[in-house]
């Protein structure tokens, strides 16, 4: 045997550790559920100040960069890194690129008191931003696409022998 031996994992360690790590989470994710909403929407408010042509070309820049930031990430990723790590860290990367917009549809699709409060204000506040927002984000969504389909098309023009 080597002078250094494995031991054995301490599992109650670990699990102590998991406990808490989840239990810290949760916790996390409850605090932030409650007070997330209202910022977000105070923030937008801030921007925005009761013009709906503002609200309307904010709401299109965030949903719009916010949403084509995140999809370049992960196309990037996929077409030349295909590890594990390498889709997790950009799965990650995406997700917080996308915050912007994901807090958002807390707002919209939120049922808690706060995501209520967040409407209220961005109602005030911020009138046509969530959809300016929505609209800037099915531009990206169509831009990826279509960016997409002419690389694919392009690769499969490229594999089919010309018809003479």
């Amino acid at each position: 045997m080597s002078s250094v031996e494995r031991s054995d994992p301490n599992w109650s360690h670990r699990l102590v550790v998991t406990a808490v790590l989840v239990g810290a989470t949760l916790l996390g994710g409850l605090i932030a559920s409650a007070t997330v909403p209202r910022w977000w929407a105070q923030r937008i408010g801030d921007q925005v100040q009761g013009s709906i042509v503002t609200g309307t070309l904010v709401g299109l820049f965030y949903g719009f960069v916010f949403t084509l930031l995140p999809l370049l990430v992960l196309a990037a990723v996929l077409r030349w890194r295909r590890t594990w790590k390498a889709l997790a860290l950009a799965v990650g990367v995406a997700l917080a690129l996308a915050l912007p917009n994901l807090m958002t549809l807390g707002i919209v699709l939120g049922r808690g008191n706060a995501a209520h409060a967040g409407d209220r204000i961005l109602d005030v506040e911020a009138p046509a931003f969530r959809g300016g927002t929505l609209a800037g984000a099915l531009l990206a969504t169509a831009l990826v696409g279509l960016i997409v389909y002419l690389v694919a098309s392009r690769a499969r023009a490229r594999r089919t022998p010309e018809a003479g």
